[in-house]
């Protein structure tokens, strides 16, 4: 990264790296621990697919209001509330003992980790300029894929050890630690940070100064064709990356036969290639974006991506060896992701100064499709004993975002106007 004599933004680029890490462990431990929390507590396949979609129903309700809160009173404040609140519903459910409970205490924690995607593309609208944005995306979202890789192994181990319940209040207390050390270091306006001298303010500043707290043009925004379009391309997405979220430790170890030690190195393989594809993605989208412009980068990468995601999912429905299946349901999402950076770039090409507000109807999208997806599998499974089903509707998802790609303009913002 060029512009000033300090590198104050490359510290919020480990904080992004570090709550996106935080943020999926936590979310994947329920998916490690669905097996046993089923046995224990006595749960069908009906109610535990409830219990996996509650956090995305709920996450999906308060994604705008927290985006939209950001916006107003800034990223500071607000990731620092929501690390906090799901950090402690987290550990809360290892406390559950019923069904009923176990489900309240899902919703919530979806409801208060809601918006923290979306509050820390806020941060980097403020903090990194436009030629910098994909990287620094891809950087943050490397992360999410390093959480979902590590996670589902991490908790068997600590399930093997002492327990579901205990996993949840290890993996939980992570979060309280970074929430402490980001209320201390980060600032909302760059300008006032001491780590930030004038020659990298000016790097920042660039494309125009964000301005710290800003309002929101809800009627231009909710008639935006773009708007629209890109919260359905990311309903697609995220239909297919929950089933990673949710079914995929317990197809791979109950279905495909692996044991628990391979079957949880193997939930981790889809996001190990996730992973690199974010850091290429991000390097790509920014590439691209200098020589063929923002829709080469933004839009015909998208649409590559999702077609081969597609491709790879239907693919693993027609060979009959348990590790190849694996391996292409894992290639599947490794494709999907390179255009992950780009889905959150292209946010902040139309957004501009309400980037929270935009990522928060993106992410909402893609939650409202996460809430479909574990309820879909268990439909397909207990209707018509078929984990196979379940991967053609994927496919057809995958490939129908492909093309709603192409009607998205990276280069018209909001108001209207052409981006700069």
């Amino acid at each position: 990264m060029s512009g000033g004599t300090t590198r104050a933004r490359v510290t919020l680029i480990w904080f992004g790296f570090l709550i996106a890490v935080i943020t999926y462990l936590d979310r994947v431990c329920i998916s490690a621990a669905a097996p046993y929390i089923s046995d224990e507590l006595h749960l069908t396949t009906g109610q535990m697919a409830r219990v996996l979609s509650a956090f995305a129903l709920s996450y999906a309700l308060f994604e705008v209001p927290s985006g939209w809160l950001a916006d107003r009173i800034g990223p500071r404040k607000v990731l620092t509330r929501i690390v906090v609140w799901w950090s402690a519903f987290t550990m809360l459910t290892g406390a559950a003992s019923r069904y009923s409970t176990l489900l309240a205490v899902r919703f919530l924690f979806g409801a208060g980790e809601a918006g923290a995607l979306p509050s820390g593309s806020n941060a980097v609208s403020r903090w990194f300029p436009l030629a910098e944005r994909g990287k620094a995306n891809g950087a943050i979202l490397f992360g999410t894929r390093v959480g979902g890789m590590i996670g589902v192994p991490l908790v068997l181990l600590l399930i093997h050890q002492w327990g579901w319940r205990a996993s949840f209040v290890i993996v939980g207390s992570t979060g309280l630690v970074w929430a402490v050390a980001w209320w201390v270091w980060f600032r909302d306006n760059p300008a006032q940070h001491p780590s930030v001298d004038a020659g990298e303010l000016a790097w920042i500043q660039q494309d125009g100064a964000v301005p710290p707290h800003s309002s929101t043009p809800w009627s231009t925004l909710l008639r935006s064709p773009n708007l629209w379009a890109i919260c359905a391309m990311y309903f697609t997405y995220g239909y297919g990356l929950y089933f990673y979220f949710t079914w995929l430790p317990t197809y791979l170890i109950r279905v495909l036969g692996f044991s628990v030690v391979s079957g949880g190195l193997l939930s981790g393989l889809p996001f190990f290639f996730a992973g690199i594809a974010n850091l290429t993605g991000g390097w790509l989208t920014d590439a691209l974006a200098r020589t063929r412009g923002l829709r080469v980068a933004r839009c015909w990468l998208g649409f590559g991506s999702f077609l081969t995601g597609a491709i790879l999912t239907f693919a693993s429905t027609l060979v009959a060896d348990s590790m190849a299946k694996a391996v292409l349901l894992a290639l599947a999402l490794g494709s999907v992701d390179l255009a992950l950076s780009a889905c959150w770039s292209v946010c902040l090409d139309v957004g501009r100064r309400s980037a929270g507000v935009v990522t928060g109807f993106m992410n909402t999208f893609s939650n409202l499709g996460g809430v479909l997806t574990p309820i879909v599998v268990a439909y397909c499974v207990d209707r018509w004993q078929s984990w196979t089903i379940p991967f053609y509707v994927t496919a057809l998802i995958y490939a129908a975002g492909a093309f709603i790609w192409l009607t998205i303009d990276p280069n018209r913002q909001l108001d209207g106007a052409a981006a700069e």
